[in-house]
């Protein structure tokens, strides 16, 4: 835990010593920056808390381990509803009170989570818990990707990744101090509830950057059929939905992988992996630096080109060492491709389609995280768990193929169809 906070506040330091050195910008822009870096940190914290607490909730609730599934799916469901209303909501109220109102919707369901016991209450939870974090999700990247430069996009889901690493150790510290899982979301709740009223104070610097904002305020909001019928929009929709296939597949099935088909033991397989997160954390950290001489579509296809080698290494029928090493090469390949994508989108759409584009560009992503990795389940009772770094690379061929697609369309149309 220890070395993820220091990592977060060695990024933190860089980014004001970059930022005040090449962007010379105001106090108030670096203040409002500050407070999103914050965001990022404090909205990864309740990611990954249901996993590390559901042993120990399962058993109290008198329900199978499997349903973990139901609660993720419920929550999936709201933020695809509301990542498909992003757009609406920011033209109407502005990023900042969507990521004010999101973040406290966000808190009362956490909070809700933590006076929970029966598993039906825990259900009815879990729907505003969805439907805040789908909207802060698409409001906060469009904002980010209009702008700020391809660095802070990268650095700030660094943080993200820093939140989910060190939310568990949170729920650790309250189920080892006898406290129960319901203290630790309370804690978590408390955590949300304070950057909710950091939020509101900071509302006043959002609207200093608002100026963007009001001239796309006043467009018509685009229907999800308007949205599918912009040149480019398929593809960029399924690109998020391949990587987030990939990256969450990789995540679930990488240790029965190893475990099932490299005979590695169970512990050792835990252990590489969360090498995969960690690839992940360090190589958005790293991204951000690249970026400086790389663009969004260069980071994009280099990042691409990784997982490839990555998944590669994995199929060598070779040790546990090479394992472990393909695991941190797709999680390295992984890290610029999520905030990249996102960062390109006013490029590719412009400022005035950007947000509805980025709202089902979500949505697609969490389509393809709650359909894909069951089905490679299926795949590794039924058939073999040895298919996966085939199952992996079928999606990032895909991704890369839809990429250049894109990048075409954006050649070949005149660049006035996108302002």
């Amino acid at each position: 835990m220890i070395q993820k906070l220091a990592v977060a506040f060695f990024l933190c330091a860089q980014y004001f010593k970059i930022t005040i050195k090449h962007e010379g910008e105001p106090t108030m822009f670096q203040l409002l920056l500050a407070v999103i870096y914050l965001a990022f940190i404090s909205l990864g914290l309740p990611d990954s808390l249901l996993g590390a607490a559901w042993p120990t909730m399962y058993p109290e609730f008198d329900v199978p381990v499997s349903w973990a599934n139901f609660v993720t799916m419920i929550i999936s469901g709201g933020t695809i509803v509301s990542s498909l209303q992003s757009d609406r909501l920011t033209r109407k109220l502005g990023a900042g009170k969507v990521t004010a109102l999101s973040v406290a919707m966000t808190a009362f369901a956490l909070f809700g989570f933590s006076i929970s016991h029966s598993f039906f209450v825990l259900i009815f939870w879990a729907i505003p818990y969805g439907l805040g974090a789908g909207s802060v999700d698409a409001a906060l990247n469009n904002y980010v990707a209009l702008h700020f430069e391809s660095r802070h996009m990268s650095w700030l889901h660094c943080m993200w990744g820093v939140g989910a690493s060190v939310g568990p150790y949170i729920m650790g510290y309250a189920l080892n101090g006898g406290h129960g899982w319901n203290s630790g979301y309370r804690y978590i709740a408390i955590l949300q509830i304070i950057l909710t009223l950091i939020l509101c104070l900071s509302l006043p610097l959002w609207k200093d950057r608002s100026k963007d904002e009001e001239s796309v305020s006043s467009e018509k909001t685009l229907s999800l059929k308007e949205v599918l019928a912009i040149p480019g929009a398929k593809q960029i929709m399924l690109m998020f939905f391949c990587y987030c296939a990939l990256e969450q597949t990789t995540g679930l099935w990488a240790s029965s992988y190893l475990v099932l088909h490299k005979g590695v033991s169970a512990e050792r397989a835990a252990n590489f992996a969360s090498m995969f997160f960690i690839g992940i954390t360090i190589g958005r950290a790293i991204s951000g630096f690249i970026t400086m001489k790389l663009n969004d579509t260069q980071m994009i296809r280099l990042g691409s080109g990784i997982i490839i080698v990555g998944i590669a290494v994995l199929l060598l029928p070779f040790g546990e060492t090479l394992s472990f090493a393909g695991l941190i090469l797709i999680g390295l390949g992984c890290a610029p491709i999520y905030p990249c994508v996102i960062h390109s989108t006013p490029t590719h759409f412009g400022a005035k389609r950007s947000q509805a584009i980025i709202g089902v560009q979500m949505a697609s992503a969490y389509v393809g995280t709650c359909l894909m990795p069951p089905i490679f389940g299926l795949i590794a009772n039924y058939i073999t768990v040895a298919l996966l770094p085939l199952y992996l690379l079928l999606f990032i061929l895909l991704m890369c193929i839809m990429h250049e697609r894109l990048n075409r369309i954006a050649r070949d149309f005149d660049s006035n169809l996108f302002l």
